[in-house]
């Protein structure tokens, strides 16, 4: 294994950290881990030379491999499925009562390999059933990892990844397209928009505000200044009485936040 230096951890961490809000001070065993085979496969010898030829690198291509190596994705159906009860029983309610356009607008941020905005995107279809024709209901999917938006828009599943999910959303939502593989329909999949997007974008450039944002288990990497600024910026880009959803590990503290605290997580504008 490749070692990596100290002045070369605080180069590729403060760059990580810079553009992306990932802190990885900590990280050097994984960066090592991860990185390693790669950069041999690439014919360098250390990690000063690699890290010269991605920042060289104008096409942009080769940091978003490092990207790709470097941010965890794991993600699965109905992760914290009580987040999705709530969104089913309490938000859809509210949003078909109160959304004067029929427009939702809802957002997947760090979306991964596309369980999450999948599991949305099945949610509403139950909800709405025949009423959904007269509804906008796509859902807006963003990540940094280009390499993961491809399997999320592919939309192909191993069996294991399914069975979470209920029966009959398996056999509505899903093609069984060869042993043990399964792909979303086309329906549901056309749901979705999926876009490249760096959360640590100054000016967010969304012409409207959402309905409810998504953003779990993004942050665990996140300093706590780099944090409360994104979530500033999801309050600002939150419509009234819409929903801001985290990861469990990522609450807030309710006196930093102009969202108020609904349950574990889960957030709301006044």
């Amino acid at each position: 294994m490749i070692k990596l230096k100290d002045s070369e951890l605080r180069e590729l961490t403060g760059y990580m950290k810079a553009n992306y809000g990932i802190n990885l001070i900590e990280k050097k065993l994984l960066i090592e881990g991860r990185l390693t085979n790669m950069i041999t496969e690439k014919g360098f010898s250390n990690f000063s030379d690699y890290l010269k030829s991605v920042f060289k690198d104008t096409s942009g291509n080769e940091i978003s491999v490092l990207i790709n190596k470097l941010t965890t994705n794991h993600t699965y159906f109905m992760r914290e499925v009580e987040h999705f009860n709530y969104f089913r029983d309490k938000v859809m309610p509210y949003l078909e009562a109160n959304a004067k356009i029929k427009d939702l607008r809802i957002w997947s941020a760090g979306c991964s390999s596309g369980e999450e905005p999948y599991t949305l995107a099945m949610l509403i279809a139950d909800y709405f059933g025949n009423r959904g024709s007269i509804w906008n209901t796509k859902v807006l999917a963003t990540d940094i990892s280009e390499k993961v938006l491809q399997i999320a828009e592919e939309g192909i599943y191993a069996q294991e990844a399914v069975n979470s999910i209920p029966k009959y959303w398996r056999l509505k939502y899903f093609n069984k397209i060869e042993d043990n593989y399964y792909q979303v329909t086309s329906a549901i999949r056309n749901e979705i928009i999926y876009r490249n997007f760096n959360l640590m974008t100054e000016i967010f450039p969304f012409k409207k505000k959402f309905h409810v944002i998504f953003c779990r288990n993004v942050m665990i990497y996140f300093e706590p200044k780099t944090k409360m600024e994104l979530i500033k910026k999801f309050y600002d880009m939150t419509e009234i009485g819409g929903y801001l959803f985290l990861g469990h590990s990522e609450s807030v503290n309710k006196n930093d936040t102009n969202y108020k605290y609904i349950m574990p997580a889960v957030y709301r504008k006044g």
